[in-house]
């Protein structure tokens, strides 16, 4: 399969990551899909699939929904909202046991991400780089990590960033030319 964006770190393949993910080695994976209670229209949010890849993984979840597989850590995006949901489940699996909290606020305009020194995709559920960051940070034996719901891309910036390669997988064109385009113009540091 032929990707939409290829730079030395980072690889961008538009289409269904069910499809995809089986013919690609990775080693870690971070990701935020669908959830089953939001955003239906970016599509099926049945991450079953996910169980058959033994590797690290970083899982974002609805705090309203049960997490379907098993688990090894639960962590926290407080997103200091104040109203509505104000935080997000992170479920590790195959990883270490200690639980995280970790404050930043929501990226849903571009005055929050300036506010965090951040810039504003459009992206309806947009994750912090400083959180994914984060993240990334504690994949450090993973050389590989793999988003099969890329959206805008910022796994795959911070990944590139932080010196892994990153396979990034998205359904939407759209979502795929914003994430090519973030990687695309290097990874400069936001002061």
């Amino acid at each position: 399969m032929k990707p939409y964006y290829q730079d030395e770190a980072v690889t961008i393949y538009h289409g269904d990551c069910r499809e995809i993910l089986p013919i690609l080695q990775f080693d870690a994976i971070i990701t935020d899909p669908p959830y089953p209670d939001q955003h239906l229209e970016y599509g099926n949010s049945d991450i079953i699939f996910l169980d058959k890849y033994k590797c690290k993984q970083f899982i974002f979840w609805s705090a309203k929904v049960d997490f379907p597989l098993d688990y090894t850590a639960i962590h926290i995006w407080d997103k200091q909202t104040g109203c509505a949901s104000e935080y997000e489940r992170i479920f590790e699996r195959y990883g270490q046991y200690n639980y995280k909290v970790w404050n930043y606020n929501v990226i849903n305009c571009q005055r929050s991400a300036s506010y965090q020194r951040d810039i504003f995709y459009g992206h309806p559920s947009q994750k912090p780089f400083k959180l994914i960051d984060q993240l990334v940070v504690l994949c450090k034996d993973q050389r590989v990590i793999i988003d099969p719901f890329l959206g805008s891309g910022t796994v795959a910036y911070c990944a590139k960033r932080l010196g892994h390669k990153c396979i990034g997988i998205e359904a939407k064109e759209r979502y795929c030319e914003i994430a090519a385009n973030r990687c695309r113009q290097g990874v400069m540091q936001l002061v």
